[in-house]
């Protein structure tokens, strides 16, 4: 135990081994949910020639590479940051990649996307791009996280939903009707009040014992009620229903692994490949950027310029996670901001990265119980991370209105566009552009120009796109 100590630093940072078990196997019950919603993203769009990706086997992978990657990343990083597939590639993936390619071919570019940035993180430009942030963003990314997780456990508790109006585009309760009308989001209330009661009286395992308490109630309200899914009942569950049917065990199908190609080239052009490579690397690297800089202000592992240890080691072996990603077909896997639940519950270490990695393996075989949380009863926790990690606002002065434009833009980007990487963008265009008009040219860095320049190609790469013939 005293190597252990040693190695991961867990007396230094002020945890113990308890702590860090509790924080890991919170962390892997925040994100547990990805088992389930990646297969459905990825395996609900057909390629170009009309194939599909199969359900259990995209599950199967995802929770592999999760689990690979959040033990590779506990072990040479020791920090707590859990890894698994990526909501905004996995979505690009399946809305647009495919739909002039291959699920191996784009798969392909996943893995091109992934050598890249691993290639930006060993040469030093990463990490150039990261300390040349200036602070105020950085908490600006922190709490422009917590909003985004805190909407996006909104969202998934069924709390706010879309109106299919333009105008209000969001509205209480199930399809923006204006109250709480399902069961299942009742759940979610009272288990985000039960697990907010619990933070404000500090009771140690506090968020834990809410996702518990929230999952047995969940149970027995499936068992009384039979409520299912909410595809075959408008009041039912959203992904996963909290009740076992025929074997909780199951072996896990890996044909995915492996079933990859870098042939897109031939297919589509150059021209168009590169494009494609190119919206994968920026919000890849950007995403990832954003969601440590959040992760380690909150776990206090980080400096005053926001830095914090073994960061090119963390840098490089994220972008490997895009490259595992893609060799197992479950798209690129990056640092998860649902790991902020575990960091809340007290997890500081690597330690915690192994325990929820191998609650992502065991996950293979178990995956009828590994999905018995509701979405409902997670997203509690998720709503209370994201309000702890907004409170960092408290930290900018926002008196000068060249920095409080930028900062409430990131703020606020982030979870209206449903994008870490959006967030980030338009507030370096903003900061660059706002400090330069109050005079403040020299305080901006000469590679924050060029990142913002970038982001601005980003945000038009559609119209690029049609000019290029792409």
């Amino acid at each position: 135990m005293n190597f252990v100590d040693r190695f991961f630093e867990i007396s230094a940072r002020q945890s113990t081994v308890g702590t860090e078990i509790r924080g890991g196997v919170v962390t892997f019950i925040a994100m547990a949910y990805i088992i389930v919603l990646n297969p459905i993203i990825l395996s609900g769009s057909t390629d170009v020639t009309g194939g599909r990706l199969d359900f259990a086997q995209v599950s199967a992978t995802t929770a592999l590479a999760a689990g690979v990657m959040t033990i590779l990343f506990g072990f040479i990083a020791r920090l707590p940051f859990a890894f698994a597939a990526g909501l905004g590639i996995n979505s690009f993936l399946a809305t647009t990649v495919v739909g002039s390619l291959t699920w191996a071919e784009a798969m392909g570019l996943v893995i091109i996307n992934g050598l890249i940035i691993v290639l930006l993180a060993v040469t030093g430009l990463r990490r150039l791009v990261f300390d040349a942030v200036p602070m105020q963003l950085k908490l600006a990314i922190t709490a422009g996280i917590g909003l985004f997780i805190l909407f996006i456990g909104l969202v998934d508790a069924g709390f706010i939903s879309s109106t299919g109006v333009p105008s209000p585009p969001v509205g209480l309760g199930g399809e923006g009707a204006g109250s709480i009308d399902s069961v299942p989001t009742l759940v979610f209330v009272g288990t985000l009040l039960l697990t907010g009661i619990l933070v404000v009286r500090k009771v140690r395992g506090g968020i834990l014992i809410g996702l518990a308490i929230g999952t047995v109630a969940a149970v027995v309200i499936e068992a009384v009620w039979h409520l299912g899914s909410a595809q075959d009942n408008p009041g039912g569950w959203s992904l996963s229903v909290p009740a076992l049917s025929g074997s909780p065990f199951a072996l896990p199908d890996l044909s995915l692994v492996g079933a990859f190609s870098l042939d897109s080239f031939g297919r589509i052009g150059i021209v168009a490949a590169v494009m494609l490579i190119f919206t994968l690397v920026f919000a890849n690297f950007f995403d990832a950027m954003g969601t440590m800089t959040g992760l380690s202000r909150e776990a206090g592992l980080s400096d005053a310029k926001g830095t914090f240890p073994r960061l090119r080691s963390a840098l490089i072996v994220e972008g490997a996670g895009a490259v595992v990603g893609g060799a197992t077909s479950s798209s690129s896997n990056t640092v998860f901001i649902e790991s902020g639940a575990g960091i809340e519950e007290g997890a500081r270490t690597g330690l915690a990265n192994l325990v929820t990695g191998a609650l992502f393996l065991a996950a293979m075989f178990v995956s009828p119980l590994a999905s018995i949380v509701p979405t409902e009863v997670a997203a509690a926790a998720l709503v209370v991370v994201g309000a702890l990690m907004a409170s960092q606002l408290r930290h900018i002065e926002l008196t000068e209105f060249s920095i409080a434009l930028p900062v409430v833009l990131t703020v606020t980007v982030m979870p209206f566009s449903y994008s870490i990487a959006n967030g980030i963008g338009v507030g370096f265009i903003a900061w660059v552009v706002m400090r330069t008009a109050a005079g403040k040219v020299r305080e901006v860095s000469p590679l924050l120009w060029v990142v913002a320049a970038g982001f601005a190609l980003y945000f038009a790469r559609t119209p690029l796109e049609s000019v290029l013939g792409v």
